[in-house]
């Protein structure tokens, strides 16, 4: 049984269809990204992962439990479990620290340590007492990254996670999401970046216009040698 499993999902918009019939799954200790061209879906389809949005058809599955229609109370427990960074993150108006401690607070977890450990990983030790809404973009970038770490989530959703950044930065950003997926998340990347795609993923999936249209290994995917017609899962 699949750690994550997205099953037969579609889901509108008004009277646009953004998703039709996506299915796909992802393990924990690895990495799945779905990549396609701006405005197939991509945000949607982790906004629905997230259980920020409700499918209108189909199931969300978290160890094979459905979350798509199960109690709210049970949503957000399982909500908890995971963590998403949007590509353009926004940050509260309080120093970094108080943006990396916000959700061990509402966990009631006050552990300063893994807001220092969070922020070492990604970089940004001594950036505890900055104001997080002055960093630069990559900055609040890895900000983000580190408010979602330090929870230990099992599966980490990524938007875009290094666009619009500068080389170095987005360096230490695939670096984190490989250890990440080797500490256990399932992690389920949306990128646009071709070679981070098949540098960091296990598994990819192509989503076009809404609809999954190949999904296999990078090797698979990026030989051209993919199986539309049968996804190898």
């Amino acid at each position: 049984m699949p750690f994550l499993e997205v099953k037969k999902v579609s889901y509108s918009r008004g009277l646009v269809q953004m998703l039709k019939d996506v299915s796909l799954q992802a393990d924990r200790g690895q990495v799945l990204a779905v990549i396609g061209p701006t405005g197939s879906g991509k945000t949607t389809l982790l906004r629905l992962i997230d259980l920020l949005e409700v499918p209108d058809s189909g199931s969300i599955l978290l160890q094979g439990r459905d979350l798509a229609r199960a109690s709210e109370r049970e949503r957000q427990g399982a909500r908890r479990r995971m963590a998403m960074v949007f590509q353009k993150p926004v940050m509260f108006r309080s120093t970094v620290a108080e943006n990396v401690s916000y959700g061990l607070k509402i966990r009631g977890i006050g552990r300063k340590d893994l807001v220092k450990e969070a922020l070492q990983e990604v970089g940004l030790s001594g950036y505890e007492a900055r104001v997080a809404t002055t960093l630069s973009g990559g900055e609040m970038q890895r900000t983000a990254l580190a408010r979602a770490m330090v929870t230990g989530p099992e599966v980490l959703l990524l938007d875009e996670p290094t666009a619009n950044l500068d080389p170095n930065t987005a360096a230490i950003i695939d670096d984190l999401i490989s250890a990440l997926a080797r500490q256990g998340a399932a992690v389920i990347m949306a990128t646009h970046n071709m070679q981070q795609a098949e540098k960091l993923a296990d598994q990819v999936a192509v989503l076009v216009k809404g609809r999954i249209v190949d999904q296999g290994s990078p090797d698979l995917i990026f030989s051209g040698k993919g199986m539309t017609a049968n996804p190898p899962w």
